[in-house]
């Protein structure tokens, strides 16, 4: 486990109140938060719900929060602490946690699997097992097409991307891709990202190295088939930094 560094109190009050500061940076968080007899995830949700139960919603808040969410704490652990607490803290101070940790854990607000899936015209398929060493994410594929071109649904969940990879191919190849849902990106090696959005279509030349997947607050799906070439192949390279 990292061990927890802060100089918030020296960055603020070094000057000030030094003192303060060093019990804040080597004390509370220098020797408390690092003890070992309470996990960083258990100390958060304590911290949680004390500034629950004292009414505290300032700025502090969002920092604690977010170092919550750092700790491990997921946005659906994070939603049951603030329902439990808001029987005893007041309904009004809930509501003033989960809107501020909305902001916090975005993918909380988002659509499941499921839902997400009504909105599309093409099924999810199955988990794509087979790539999912060349994705950071879950994706899922679907054949879609059994012709002389196979054509797949891709469908990424929120923040999914595949990585930097090329199409090789002597003559003809290469890709096209047809986003039939959600949002996503598209970016080739040394250019800027373009947003993919229903019925944007991309042509991937052979031989470009580039990657695709979905953007961080939204599902993508895109249609995907590969074109017709002599002596193609996939090469897969690095993750998306």
């Amino acid at each position: 486990m990292a061990k927890i560094v802060q100089s918030a109190g020296r960055n603020a009050l070094g000057k000030f109140a030094p003192d303060f500061a060093r019990y804040n940076d080597d004390i509370l968080f220098g020797e408390v938060w690092n003890d070992e007899t309470l996990t960083p995830k258990e100390r958060s949700m304590i911290v949680l719900s004390i500034f629950m139960g004292r009414g505290l919603a300032d700025s502090s808040l969002d920092h604690h929060l977010q170092f919550a969410k750092e700790n491990g704490l997921t946005a659906k652990e994070a939603a049951a602490l603030i329902t439990q607490g808001g029987f005893y803290a007041g309904w009004p101070m809930a509501w003033a946690l989960f809107n501020r940790a909305k902001q916090i854990w975005p993918e909380g607000t988002m659509q499941t699997l499921e839902e997400y899936a009504k909105t599309i015209s093409y099924p999810v398929g199955e988990p794509n097992d087979a790539y999912a060493k060349y994705f950071d994410g879950k994706s899922w594929l679907a054949l879609v097409g059994k012709g002389d071109i196979p054509i797949s649904n891709v469908t990424f969940e929120p923040g999914c991307k595949n990585h930097w990879h090329i199409h090789h191919a002597k003559t003809g190849g290469g890709q096209t891709l047809i986003c039939v849902g959600g949002r996503g990106w598209y970016q080739e090696w040394g250019k800027d990202p373009v947003e993919m959005t229903p019925g944007t279509i991309i042509e991937i030349p052979a031989n470009v190295k580039h990657w695709h997947g979905a953007a961080d607050d939204s599902w993508f799906s895109h249609l995907a088939f590969e074109n017709p070439g002599t002596e193609t192949s996939t090469e897969w390279c690095e993750p998306v930094e």
